[in-house]
């Protein structure tokens, strides 16, 4: 992290009411808690100055302490993990950009953390982005991964679990959504405070209430994807990853 760059402050939003894994935050992957080898990933990103959990629960605040992370106690009525970040953002006013890493990302890419950074530090008209890596025919199948489709200057059109687009011909590439968003200060809180739209909980997916209400959402292209954590198959695949280098 480096201090002379322009104020950008990383967010881990963790709760730990998980529906599919209660505690998800604390699990143990290769004698470290998930959310310490998120933590860990998002400082080596070199255009963060500042790297912070936001947590509801005590248990995981004592945890990232211990480990020698930093953490605040956000309020166990926020629905989603942007509210989450929202409200820890307001403690740092000065800040250029709001960077959420979702803390269930233990092998996220610090140099993808550092394009979502880069993309909105060079063009200020980009007031949230969401990283997005280029993927194959299983996951545009799987429900259980956010899909995009863009416009010709990188803009999501739409944002969907289903399989976008749809193969009624040849499809050449899918774009899947990763979990590191960009912000700008003023259209996090604007955003977060936005009531949930239709389609954003018909599918459970947050990036369509910013398309519904007219807003823009930039996707930033990585080369490299990164296996997150929302079932118990996906965190035993993340300890094998780890354990062996390889899935």
């Amino acid at each position: 992290m480096n201090e002379k760059r322009p104020k950008t402050v990383g967010i881990l939003p963790v709760r730990w009411a998980s529906t599919r894994l209660p505690g998800k935050p604390l699990a143990d992957i290769a004698g470290k808690p998930m959310i310490q080898r998120t933590y860990e990933q998002a400082c080596k990103a070199r255009l963060l100055n500042y790297v912070v959990v936001a947590t509801d629960d005590e248990r995981i605040q004592n945890a990232v302490v211990s480990f020698g992370g930093k953490a605040v106690m956000t309020s166990p009525q926020h629905t989603c993990g942007t509210e989450r970040v929202a409200e820890a953002a307001l403690a740092f006013p000065e800040a250029a950009v709001i960077v959420n890493v979702q803390g269930d990302e233990p092998l996220v890419d610090p140099e993808g953390i550092d394009a979502i950074v880069k993309a909105m530090l060079q063009d200020s008209s980009i007031s949230m982005a969401n990283l997005v890596v280029k993927t194959g025919e299983e996951d545009a199948k799987d429900a259980n991964v956010v899909k995009a489709v863009q416009d010709k200057n990188g803009f999501a059109l739409f944002c969907s679990r289903a399989q976008i687009p749809f193969p009624r011909n040849e499809v050449k590439e899918y774009l899947k959504i990763l979990g590191v968003y960009g912000y700008t200060p003023s259209f996090l809180q604007k955003f977060a405070h936005l009531p949930p739209t239709q389609l954003e909980q018909a599918e459970s997916v947050e990036q369509l209430r910013v398309l519904e209400y007219g807003y823009k959402l930039k996707l930033v292209e990585t080369p490299r994807d990164f296996q997150g954590v929302n079932t118990p198959e996906e965190l035993e695949k993340v300890r094998l990853i780890l354990k062996y280098g390889k899935d």
